[in-house]
């Protein structure tokens, strides 16, 4: 009877480790098809992009301010494409960053638990609203009110999706910095409050020193998610590839240009459909270099609080 009883236990056991290496074998696909996923739009930038390279070198690519591949007189200058990116992508942090930041320190240190508990879902609630709504808010509603402040804005225009596109960042921000504040250990807060700090001080020069990892990876994440956005800048920024630093006039951004060659109209296999994948090359290795920063500063800031 025991022998039975014996032979049983193992037959669990060994059907349990069964189901286990099971489990462990498909989790390990899923891993394998992002990863050749990845590589596979890898290798289809390099692929493509190297075909467009074949033809421009990449010194003019690089260094020529003039951007217009559609045009009879053709230039490749990539610069004019990435300053209206970044133009509007800084215009989007100045709006995220300080709200995010502020909106993370009310509901980690000022709110109550069931004001965090309704405030939050709803925050996170703007994260879901499609970004064509954004885009003609930003166009009908956002543009014109600012019209009637700055008479000389055009009505495409960088300043109007840039503003927009900070609300729409916004929960990315205050979410996740609220969340590296409130894994600030207490006893900080305790030793803090026993030396006399008020709960601004307590706040500001001990929270979010100690959650600063956290909230600088917030801040790149979400100017990863700024410069990758694309039908927002598409409906409000304008098709106007030009090198300037004006948020007044309209510009150009690298997904705007990528979604106005993918229409239809351009033939594919063309030097002008390749430089999509040009420009796609330089999209990823921006978001690459700013994932790679934010993982660099939150495990160096985290080993040094440590």
């Amino acid at each position: 009877m025991g022998k039975t009883s014996k032979k049983d236990k193992d037959l669990v056991i060994l059907q349990a480790k069964r189901k286990e290496q099971i489990v462990k074998s498909v989790f390990f696909i899923f891993s394998l098809v992002s990863i050749f996923t990845t590589l596979g739009i890898v290798f289809v930038l390099i692929f493509e992009a190297a075909g467009f390279f074949q033809e421009v070198s990449i010194l003019e690519f690089l260094t020529d301010t003039l951007w217009t591949p559609l045009f009879y007189d053709k230039h490749f200058g990539i610069l004019p494409l990435l300053c209206g990116t970044l133009l509007t992508s800084l215009i989007a942090m100045l709006v995220a960053g300080p709200l995010g930041l502020l909106t993370a320190i009310f509901l980690s240190e000022y709110a109550s638990p069931r004001v965090r508990r309704i405030c939050k879902p709803i925050l996170e609630i703007l994260a879901g609203v499609p970004t064509v709504v954004y885009g003609y808010f930003a166009l009908l509603f956002v543009t014109p009110l600012l019209q009637k402040i700055i008479p000389s804005l055009s009505g495409f225009n960088a300043l109007s999706p840039g503003i927009v596109m900070g609300i729409m960042i916004l929960p990315l921000v205050s979410s996740l910095s609220e969340d590296a504040m409130y894994v600030v250990p207490q006893g900080l807060r305790e030793a803090a409050y026993a030396l006399g700090s008020t709960k601004m001080e307590v706040s500001l020069k001990v929270v979010v020193p100690a959650a600063f990892s956290g909230i600088t990876t917030s801040f790149i994440l979400a100017i990863s998610r700024a410069i990758g956005e694309t039908m927002l800048v598409t409906i409000a920024a304008g098709q106007m590839a030009q090198l300037t630093f004006n948020p007044l006039v309209p510009i150009q951004t690298m997904t705007a240009y990528i979604v106005q060659v993918s229409l239809g109209d351009t033939p594919a296999g063309s030097l002008e459909y390749k430089t999509i994948f040009a420009v796609g090359m330089v999209l990823f290795l921006l978001t690459l270099i700013l994932n790679l920063v934010a993982q660099w500063l939150r495990k160096r800031f985290r080993e040094a609080y440590e």
